[in-house]
């Protein structure tokens, strides 16, 4: 799968009370197979909304979503969960790491429905760590674990399945100054040495100039398109 993108015409609105809310309004949007993009606007533009859409995680009220010349809105809900674990890695603000498991457990768990032996599964995770510079943080717990090395670990989990898309929402939103650019760094390094697909929502302008290009919303329409040369150490 290349993870090109195109969106048609995509409308996604939620109940909130008694009133309809609509987030994406008509939106059209095409992005390239293989670029670092970075999701800009205003709170409540539909950044996030926009990214689950992508990932299949929700559904348009109309229009469709093509990744990768999939279009998601043919697919039944078996389908879609089928189609996401194969092709998407996901990384959250939040970490999302159960407490209760090692670093290595945590990366394991995308592996756990493959046709993988256990000795398997534990390669492909410890390359994952490596991947991230935290193989020697293996056995450790998410709470052994600064937050920049907790978001490392979800990233590696990200990519267990190497998957051609990642899609990261705020990924450095709870770090500080040095822990949000080691992060940004792996993202540039997965997206230029691994030919990933990178689609980031962030706030922080900093984080915005990693990307290749930044994609700006406002009241769920397309607002601009910058096309720009990345900062950041070479990787």
């Amino acid at each position: 799968m290349g993870a090109g993108i195109e969106l048609k015409n995509v409308t996604k609105s939620y109940r909130r009370g008694g009133e309809t809310l609509t987030v994406l309004d008509r939106l059209d949007l095409s992005m390239e197979s293989g670029r670092f993009y970075a999701l800009m606007g205003p709170s409540g533009s539909g950044k996030s909304t926009l990214l689950n859409l992508i990932g299949a995680l929700d559904e348009p009220d109309s229009g469709s979503v093509v990744v990768g010349g999939d279009d998601l809105t043919q697919l039944g809900s078996g389908e879609l969960a089928h189609w996401r674990a194969a092709n998407v890695g996901f990384v959250f603000q939040g970490f999302n790491l159960i407490p209760v498991l090692s670093a290595l457990e945590n990366v394991s768990l995308p592996l756990s429905l493959a046709p993988l032996s256990g000795p398997e599964r534990k390669e492909r995770a410890m390359y994952a760590l490596e991947l991230v510079g935290l193989a020697d943080r293996a056995k450790h717990r998410p709470r052994q674990l600064s937050g920049g090395q907790e978001q490392r670990v979800a990233i590696a989990r990200a990519v267990v399945t190497d998957p051609q898309l990642i899609l990261a929402d705020e990924p450095t939103g709870d770090l500080d100054r040095a822990s949000a650019g080691q992060v940004l760094d792996l993202l540039q390094r997965l997206n230029k040495e691994l030919k990933k697909t990178v689609l980031m929502v962030t706030h922080d302008p900093h984080a915005a100039e990693r990307a290749e290009r930044i994609v700006q919303l406002d009241k769920g329409r397309l607002s601009g398109v910058e096309e720009r040369v990345p900062v950041g150490r070479k990787v």
